[in-house]
């Protein structure tokens, strides 16, 4: 491999051989062994003729719904399966977030695990006692580590896992939607930790279905399904293209690859608002058969195409009000203009309850311009207030 590329997969392919011949005895098992051709067993094809690179110090996303191969990938990059055809190659040590807590003693306790961890991950017993209030502070179980982990629960596992793997000193991470783990403080760490990874330039394949998480942090992104690569390129057009695959029908504007959904519901109006003060979004929504549930929200992007920020309703707190056929609901989104000088595109949608499968999504339904008496080369203008004084000889 050239320099700057730390995992290049070529052609990977991935099978399955699943069994569906039912074993009852240890006869049947025996002579089965000897029975002619392949009946009884079907070949699951994981992923098919994957090939990408990921540059040295890239943070990237590999996203695709359930059963679509994303993990089954991360794990031929850790090395926990063989490719049935095709070659990996890495270039420096890599280490997995994948199997957090592999190699954890359900009968020893907390403090016990963290020790045997470290000397797994190739520390010292020195170096796992100076990292180890630490770990535990990360990992807020200060109170249980005198507890046998097998009276942890799933969560707090999982966290003194996390919490150790991060201790390891990696050039590559494989981290695999480790962020469903805890509370929102705990989460919070994560995504602090995710970026001081970012900021160190560490090479890092984030597998997440959280399209903001990817949004954020991902450099680039690869979209799999069905097996396959389906796109590879910007993290905002990937997140886009994965939202569509959650489509259960095709739009009657499907010839606009800018608004998609399945039509349970419809964005009719957005229109906005723009004083010195606030910025006004409102959107208004018409349900096309019995809606209930339903999640809406939008993003907004500034002229370079880069996501400004965006809310939802229930991010908000707020519920929308159940609806008919025909009925419409209209929804307001105030915020103070701390605004750029500059363009503006606003992105409405309206989601189903899980929050996935889109009814409407909307790229580009409304543009705006916000005009200041200057122009910063910076997303907002909060409007700074300034003061300045002489300083006094004795505060010097």
């Amino acid at each position: 491999m050239t320099g700057d590329i730390a995992i290049r997969v070529e052609n990977v392919s991935k099978d399955f051989v699943l069994p569906h011949e039912k074993v009852t005895s240890v006869k049947s098992a025996f002579t089965g062994v000897f029975k002619s051709g392949r009946r009884g067993r079907e070949a699951q094809h994981a992923l098919q003729d994957v090939s990408f690179e990921i540059k040295e110090g890239e943070f990237f996303g590999i996203v695709g719904r359930n059963g679509s191969g994303k993990s089954t990938m991360l794990k031929i990059l850790a090395n926990i399966y063989q490719p049935t055809s095709g070659k990996v190659y890495t270039h420096g040590k890599l280490v997995p977030f994948i199997e957090l807590g592999v190699g954890f003693n359900p009968e020893l306790t907390g403090r016990e695990n963290v020790f045997l961890n470290g000397a797994m991950l190739g520390f010292s017993e020195k170096e796992v006692a100076a990292m180890y209030d630490d770990i535990v502070s990360f990992a807020e179980l200060e109170r249980f580590m005198d507890q046998k982990l097998k009276n942890y629960s799933s969560g707090m596992q999982v966290r003194l896992a996390f919490s150790m793997a991060t201790r390891s000193e990696a050039d590559i991470l494989l981290i695999d939607e480790v962020l469903a783990v805890g509370d929102a403080d705990f989460q919070r760490k994560c995504f602090e930790y995710f970026r001081k990874l970012k900021k160190n330039k560490k090479t890092v394949v984030f597998v997440s279905h959280d399209m903001e998480a990817v949004r954020e942090y991902c450099d680039r992104a690869l979209l799999i399904d069905d097996s396959r690569v389906v796109q590879m390129g910007k993290t905002s057009d990937i997140a886009t293209a994965y939202s569509r695959l959650f489509t259960a029908a095709q739009s009657s504007e499907a010839d606009n690859q800018s608004r998609w959904g399945d039509n349970l519901a419809k964005i009719t109006k957005v229109e906005v608002a723009v004083s010195d003060e606030h910025i006004d979004i409102t959107q208004t929504i018409k349900a096309t058969a019995k809606a209930v549930d339903l999640l809406t929200g939008f993003r907004l992007r500034d002229s370079t195409d880069a996501a400004v920020t965006g809310t939802n309703n229930k991010l908000e707190g707020q519920k929308l009000p159940a609806l008919e056929a025909g009925e419409s609901v209209s929804i307001t989104w105030r915020l103070p203009n701390i605004l750029s000088d500059g363009k503006y595109v606003v992105d409405p949608s309206v989601l189903h309850a899980d929050g996935v499968t889109v009814a409407d999504w909307w790229d580009g339904a409304r543009q705006f311009e916000v005009k200041k008496a200057r122009h910063l080369p910076y997303v907002i203008d909060p409007n700074f207030e300034v003061t300045i004084r002489k300083v006094a000889p004795h505060d010097r």
